[in-house]
């Protein structure tokens, strides 16, 4: 049904595109996004959102490529956090990958609390050797949030 009517969706988006190489996926997925009726994309976007808002400011996107949806981010991003991060009214959680200042993984889970509790203290022993410009709190729980090193001379 959706080739039948290209015309209607995906015309109106490909402006001058010369070949089928030279669209972008973006530009499919606006014309796919056109045909749904807004308050339907509204709640779309609410249930299961494009990005996350880290407690510290950062717009994090979340990836939906497998079995579960996935937010990387740096674990000091994350800090303050006490309730694990979920979409769709809190159904579903985030499997989160936790990454360090490099942004290699350091751990994956899908309970964020019980990390703090359990094996954050080992996470924390390692990193702070390897990334000593950055916060390593004994109780992330209590610290801010951050997208940054530490300021200098602290």
């Amino acid at each position: 049904a959706l080739i039948e009517c290209l015309d209607d969706w995906l015309l109106p988006y490909l402006s001058g595109a010369a070949s089928l190489a030279a669209i972008d996926a973006g530009v499919v997925s606006a014309g796919l996004a056109s045909l749904v009726p807004h308050d339907l994309q509204r709640r779309i976007d609410t249930l299961a959102p494009t990005h996350f808002d880290a407690p510290s400011g950062s717009h994090v996107p979340i990836r939906y490529d497998g079995e579960w949806p996935v937010l990387a981010i740096r674990v000091q991003e994350l800090f303050g956090l006490n309730r694990h991060p979920s979409i769709a009214n809190g159904a579903v959680p985030l499997t989160l990958e936790l990454l360090s200042p490099a942004h290699r993984p350091i751990q994956t889970t899908r309970d964020l609390p019980g990390f703090w509790r359990g094996s954050w203290a080992d996470v924390r022993a390692d990193m702070r050797g390897r990334y000593p410009k950055h916060v390593w709190p004994e109780n992330p729980l209590l610290a801010t949030a951050t997208a940054r090193a530490k300021p200098r001379g602290t």
